[in-house]
């Protein structure tokens, strides 16, 4: 057991935040995916880590490594809580960029004069 002085002023064990449960239900979440939140998704029942979740996804769209620094948890953390939110239907991950093969040769060729230019 970690002695009261060595704890830190509002520190928030990992078991506490996941509920005791350390496993993602999706598999693998990469840091970088981008979170969307369902505005129209009750929010009843959500734990308060959860309901901070969606707090910082409602306005806009952040990654996963963005909430985990907001939050000031962990990142396997944060995909525990982030992957329940999915499964859920209360957040959507997207991919952070477009995969290879999707950009015309002409648009990269193009890229590649203007760096060359440089």
């Amino acid at each position: 057991m970690t002695s009261p002085r060595h704890r830190r002023a509002g520190m928030v064990r990992s078991h506490t935040a996941t509920e005791g449960n350390g496993t993602l239900a999706l598999g693998r979440l990469d840091d970088a995916a981008l979170l969307i939140a369902d505005p129209h998704r009750p929010r009843t029942g959500l734990t308060a880590h959860a309901q901070r979740v969606m707090d910082l996804c409602q306005p806009g769209v952040l990654s996963v490594s963005e909430v985990a620094y907001h939050l000031q948890l962990p990142g396997a953390v944060v995909k525990v809580i982030v992957s329940r939110l999915i499964n859920s239907g209360h957040l959507t991950a997207r991919a952070p960029f477009v995969p290879a093969g999707h950009y015309s040769e002409d648009v990269l060729l193009e890229v590649l004069r203007a760096l060359q230019k440089l």
